[in-house]
């Protein structure tokens, strides 16, 4: 299975690519059988039209984004929240089943469009806090580790 991770733009701040970067590696080495990568879709310029225009041309990049088959995921404070440990379950639910790819789908700093959302499979949130587009890359790479260590019984999730 592969678990890809669609977000809008690049990281600009250090510390985000260092613990995004961080994350992958571990993720890289800790769950056989499955392949995580990052896309990074352009975001749209912000120099002219509106933030309606920049969401839809950013939502037509990430939907391009998504590989056929896959289940799509958005993160959405609308969203449903997920335990730590029941995110896991449902990661290795989808693991031993025929999905052959997830790919969760991040919107740029003015969220994600409608149409993202209608096509999407679920919507997941990390609780109600609005939080930079950064942030939330690295807390859903922070959670997909952590899944990957209570599926495999690693010491790094304490409940």
């Amino acid at each position: 299975m592969r678990v890809i991770v669609a977000a809008v733009g690049r990281l600009k701040a250090e510390h985000f690519r260092a613990g995004c970067a961080d994350y992958l590696a571990r993720m890289e080495r800790a769950l056989p059988g499955v392949t995580f990568e990052v896309v990074e879709v352009k975001d749209a310029a912000r120099t002219s039209g509106t933030a309606a225009q920049w969401k839809a041309r950013e939502a037509e990049a990430l939907l391009a984004s998504v590989p056929p088959g896959a289940r799509l995921v958005a993160l959405d404070e609308r969203g449903k929240p997920r335990a730590s440990r029941a995110f896991a379950e449902w990661l290795g639910k989808l693991r031993d089943t025929t999905v052959p790819a997830v790919c969760f789908v991040l919107g740029g700093p003015d969220g994600l469009d409608e149409t993202v959302r209608v096509r999407a499979h679920e919507l997941l949130s990390f609780g109600p806090a609005t939080m930079p587009h950064e942030l939330a890359r690295l807390v859903l790479l922070e959670q997909l580790y952590r899944a990957t260590s209570i599926l495999t019984g690693s010491p790094y999730h304490r409940d």
